[in-house]
């Protein structure tokens, strides 16, 4: 897989990601989707690829690892809020409002 195949695969929005996919031969998109769900910058990315693989194949390509991977990508895809909560565990520096 050509360095800039997966820069521009990382940079694609999901349909974008599943045209540069067309062309690459299954085995090398399991063993793409193992190798960015192992870093954690990409690790999304790796489970939209995983998408595109059937179950055996990625099984075959990383065992128990393929199989895990094959089920999350199988999963509805929730938004993430990159790192904010929603009031739980909420800090505030400015001290309480309560007034007397």
């Amino acid at each position: 897989m050509a360095p800039d195949v997966v820069g521009r695969l990382i940079k694609a929005d999901p349909e974008g990601a599943v045209f540069l996919l067309e062309g690459i031969p299954e085995a090398t998109r399991a063993r793409l989707a193992v190798w960015l769900y192992g870093r954690s910058h990409t690790h999304a990315i790796g489970v939209r690829v995983a998408s595109t693989c059937d179950g055996a194949t990625l099984r075959r390509t990383a065992g128990v690892v393929g199989n895990a991977l094959f089920d999350l990508s199988r999963r509805p895809q929730v938004a993430t809020s990159q790192g904010t909560r929603s009031g739980a565990g909420r800090i505030s520096l400015g001290g309480s409002l309560r007034r007397a």
